[in-house]
């Protein structure tokens, strides 16, 4: 009896394994659309509505979910802080301390970490400019990572419950 539960125990833990593994490819293109969207919007606020970069910043993360709203609330926070940062150390501090927390890779990092750059620094227009470049870096990074999630997506699963099996194999 003690076997069978430790076997059903193994087969729970690989299964749940490859199930997260397959969680973690499904939540990296949903968390490229809502950073694209805030962008989106942060480039309306800075363009259109004349807005100061921490109150845009703060206004574009605000509708957006966790880790990712963190990002922008992280550096609309330094900006209204009383320490004296530009607003790419702002940028970069808020990409850092909440990357870990994100299913994003080092691409869109990397995206993020240019456009910290321009942010602040120069007028409007040009502002909206590396915004529009930054969307359309996104949107190829989230083409990419659905394709991944489409593909491997269903192989996580299937691997897991193997491996699961196949440890339960080895072991008896």
């Amino acid at each position: 009896m003690l076997k069978l539960i430790g076997a059903a125990l193994l087969l729970f833990a690989g299964t749940m394994a490859g199930f997260a593994q397959s969680l973690a490819l499904a939540r990296r293109p949903r968390q490229i659309r809502e950073l694209i969207q805030a962008l989106q919007r942060l480039e309306t606020e800075i363009a259109y509505g004349m807005t100061p970069l921490a109150e845009a910043l703060a206004s574009a993360g605000r509708p957006l979910s966790e880790p990712v709203a963190r990002i922008f609330r992280g550096a609309a926070d330094r900006l209204l802080g009383p320490g004296q940062l530009t607003a790419e150390a702002c940028w970069q501090q808020a990409v850092e301390e909440s990357w870990a927390g994100t299913a994003l890779r080092e691409a869109e990092r990397e995206v993020l970490r240019q456009l910290a750059y321009s942010l602040g620094v120069s007028d409007r227009e040009d502002q909206r400019q590396h915004l529009k470049l930054a969307v359309a870096q996104l949107q190829a990074e989230e083409t990419e990572a659905a394709e991944q999630n489409r593909r491997f997506g269903s192989m996580w699963k299937s691997l897991g419950v193997l491996a699961g099996a196949l440890l339960v194999v080895l072991m008896y």
